[in-house]
């Protein structure tokens, strides 16, 4: 980290994107499954987003699913030039609301498919291959056959690059075999650090790191020495944890999710903050209290 201030955008791909995104997880209902409780207001959110220059969105077909790539849809499309739309394929709900691996070549297929029918394209963005593992936390195991899959597609003009989430670091020398990566999406937070290495790694060749629950997810940050820290500088402390996150290595891009135009503001507002060194070694020392 250095006493500069960060870096407003960076390179997906070919695609130059701001670091400060949206991730579309939190329009769906309660756990991320069936509608929204207020649908117009789910669109108004995405809305708000892109006004305020947000240019890069994550989302799955398996939210929902389908529900926030239609919401993303309805609120969007025709799609701004400069908007890059990231998904991800390996799962699906069940009826329970269960989250199922599905990494079968058939079922990366037709999730594809379903992303492309549901937000509209005739080409994604960017698809990341989501491994199951231990659910939020990866665990080893080949990927030859689910990556090679999707490989094909984007030979076939489906996909434009491809990334990964869930994934080891030797999970990612083996995808880099098959097809360029151009991001990787793992859990990574001011409490939660197992990437720290692999963001660095990332980040000398280029590739986009981008943290899944940058907030702590379904249960946000609560740490005694961050809300302290925050309270003297006079910020909110999830604010604090994304400017955090920014300062943390060039290649980070944040997608914190919110279905609140008031939240999405405050969210937004982190990527002005420039923390001085003394304070990133402050939060350095962090733990979860």
């Amino acid at each position: 980290m250095t006493d500069l201030p960060p870096a407003k955008t960076f390179q997906l791909g070919d695609r130059t994107v701001n670091r400060m995104g949206y991730g579309a997880m939190q329009l769906a209902g309660p756990g991320v499954f069936g509608p929204p409780r207020d649908r117009a207001a789910a669109v108004a959110v995405l809305r708000a987003a892109v006004e305020a220059g947000v240019n890069h969105i994550d989302t799955s077909d398996f939210y929902g699913p389908h529900v926030t790539n239609q919401i993303i849809r309805e609120a969007l499309h025709p799609y701004a030039d400069d908007l890059v739309i990231v998904t991800k394929v390996g799962a699906v709900r069940g009826d329970d609301a269960s989250w199922l691996p599905a990494q079968s070549a058939a079922q990366l297929t037709q999730a594809v498919h379903d992303n492309l029918r549901n937000l509209g394209l005739e080409q994604l963005d960017v698809v990341n291959l989501r491994l199951m593992g231990d659910i939020h936390v990866p665990s080893d195991g080949p990927l030859e056959d689910q990556f090679s899959t999707l490989a094909r597609l984007r030979e076939q003009g489906l996909i434009r690059h491809l990334g990964l989430s869930n994934v080891t670091p030797v999970q990612v020398a083996e995808a880099q075999k098959i097809a360029p990566v151009v991001c990787v999406q793992n859990q990574y937070n001011l409490v939660h650090r197992d990437d720290d290495a692999l963001v660095d790694a990332l980040a000398a060749q280029g590739i986009a790191y981008v943290p899944f629950f940058p907030l702590g997810g379904f249960s946000p940050i609560q740490s005694d020495g961050l809300s302290r820290i925050a309270a003297r500088l006079g910020v909110g402390p999830l604010q604090l944890a994304l400017a955090w996150l920014l300062a943390r290595q060039r290649n980070m891009l944040l997608i914190p999710g919110t279905s609140s135009v008031t939240h999405l503001a405050e969210n937004l507002a982190a990527g002005d903050l420039h923390l001085p060194q003394d304070t990133l070694d402050e939060l350095d020392a962090v733990v979860a209290a």
